[in-house]
């Protein structure tokens, strides 16, 4: 894979007394929307915008209608392709009878994240207040790749990328962060 991202613990051996470096990693970017195109899609544009201005590489962007199984089939060929370290949605958490989007990544997961939407909720009060409780926002480890779902505006895609993305997919953040548990995902 990508040197010391790769998926083998020997070749990955993080020192807590030693400064760390960034290390980039690959994310994809799914919009799920029934009315957005990628030409008016704010919210997966600042999602691109914010990752590749931390400084990791955008391994692929679509956009996809509210259909569990079209959300599914993307998300499936993104955690199957062993250069994609993250995946990032966009859309589709909310409580409506199109919004599908956990029902369709959550079948995916070999394991729930959940304290992200758990976190997501509690920064989010500050700026949305008891609304938050209507966000189904979640994350899992699906084939050794992490996969997060935030909600479609651009305001929930920013505190989720700024609050929450931004620290936990840097290697740099102490005392623990995301990307030096990558080569450990896999374990037997």
């Amino acid at each position: 894979m990508h040197g010391a991202l790769a998926r083998h613990p020997e070749s990955f051996v993080p020192k807590n007394d030693q400064p760390r470096q960034f290390l980039p990693l690959s994310i994809a970017v799914l919009t799920v929307s029934d009315t957005r195109t990628l030409a008016d899609d704010k919210s997966g544009q600042l999602l691109v915008d914010r990752l590749t201005a931390a400084g990791h590489r955008l391994a692929a962007r679509t956009l996809e209608k509210d259909d569990i199984y079209r959300i599914r089939a993307v998300v499936s060929a993104w955690i199957a392709d062993p250069a994609v370290h993250a995946v990032i949605t966009t859309g589709g958490t909310g409580l409506t009878g199109r919004d599908g989007t956990p029902e369709a990544v959550e079948p995916l997961y070999d394991k729930r994240i959940d304290g992200f939407g758990e976190m997501f909720r509690a920064v989010s009060v500050a700026e949305i207040g008891t609304s938050t409780l209507q966000s189904r926002c979640t994350a899992g480890v699906a084939n050794g790749t992490f996969v997060f779902c935030l909600p479609g505006s651009t305001s929930a895609c920013a505190t989720g990328w700024d609050q929450l993305l931004a620290h936990q997919l840097d290697y740099r953040t102490r005392p623990c962060n995301f990307v030096e548990l990558i080569p450990r995902l896999t374990e037997k």
